[in-house]
C-alpha cells in the first residue's frame, strides 16, 4: 500500500538522500535524459528544507521512498524559472514530481497535485514547466507517452510565450547544454 505525507521545513532533510537518488534515476529517463549529480541534487533539494513556505510530498511503499513531488513560491525558487513572469511574487511553482515506473498509473500523480495544491491555498495562480523534447529524439522511447492530457484534466494550460532556459548535462551529451521548459499554469 502507497502512503503520501507532506514535509516541511527541516523534516525534509531527513530524506534529503532519497529524494537525491530518486531525482537522478527518473530523471534519467526521456524526457529528462538528466546525467546527475548528488552533490547538486542535495543542495537543490535543500532549498526546500530552507524556505518555510515550501512543500516535498513524499510517496512510500512498505516505508520506501518512490516518489516525490515539491513546491514553493516562484519567487523562492531559481532566477532561471523566475524569469519569464512579470510577477512572480504572485505564483506559486510546483517544482517537479518524481515516481518510480513501477508505481505509475496508481493515482500518485493526483495525489501529488493534490497535496502541493492544498499547500498552496494562499496562491490563485499556480505553475510548473516541463522540458521542451522533440517527437523525433533519438533516445525518445517508441512508447513514450507525455502528460499534456492529465495536467489539461487537472486544469492547467500550456503557455507557450512562457518558457525558462536551464542547463544540464543529458546522458548522451559530453557537457551541460541548454534546455527549452514550457510552463503550465492554472488560475484559480
Amino acid at each position: 500500500m502507497n502512503d503520501v505525507t507532506r514535509l516541511t521545513g527541516s523534516d525534509v532533510l531527513n530524506v534529503l538522500d532519497e529524494l537525491a537518488h530518486l531525482r537522478i534515476q527518473v530523471f534519467r529517463e526521456f524526457p529528462y535524459l538528466y546525467d546527475g549529480d548528488l552533490t547538486y541534487e542535495r543542495g537543490y533539494l535543500k532549498t526546500y528544507a530552507d524556505s518555510p513556505n515550501a512543500v516535498v510530498v513524499i510517496a512510500r511503499n512498505q516505508g520506501r521512498v518512490i516518489g516525490a513531488s515539491t513546491g514553493l513560491p516562484l519567487i523562492e525558487a531559481e532566477a532561471e524559472f523566475q524569469a519569464p513572469f512579470d510577477d512572480p511574487e504572485n505564483w506559486f511553482y510546483f517544482g517537479e514530481s518524481v515516481l518510480l515506473p513501477e508505481f505509475r498509473g496508481q493515482g500518485l500523480g493526483h495525489a501529488f497535485f493534490d497535496h502541493r495544491e492544498a499547500h498552496a491555498s494562499e496562491y490563485r495562480q499556480l505553475c510548473f514547466c516541463a522540458v521542451d523534447r522533440s517527437d523525433s529524439h533519438p533516445l525518445r522511447p517508441k512508447n513514450y507517452r507525455n502528460l499534456h492530457a492529465f495536467w489539461q484534466g487537472r486544469g492547467y494550460q500550456q503557455q507557450a510565450e512562457l518558457t525558462a532556459n536551464f542547463k544540464w548535462q543529458d546522458l548522451d551529451q559530453p557537457a551541460e547544454t541548454d534546455h527549452s521548459l514550457t510552463f503550465w499554469t492554472r488560475t484559480r
